[in-house]
């Protein structure tokens, strides 16, 4: 099981009022979100950066007929 930790942080009440209507969560919840978007923001950077370099070799039409 992986250890977490109690940190405080300063948020703007409209900031933190925004992103809790967006996730419909808690403080807790919505401020995990946040930070699993942030960290997979960097993923989105180095895939964005191989956009024309990578050969894909996928029929899209043989894909469609299993549908």
């Amino acid at each position: 099981m992986e250890s977490t930790r109690k940190v405080t942080v300063e948020l703007p009440g409209k900031l933190l009022r925004a992103a809790q209507r967006t996730t419909g969560a808690g403080i807790t919840a919505t401020i995990r979100r946040g930070l699993e978007l942030v960290a997979a923001g960097r993923a989105y950077e180095e895939l964005g950066k191989l956009r024309g370099k990578v050969a894909l070799s996928i029929d899209l039409e043989k894909l469609r007929e299993d549908r």
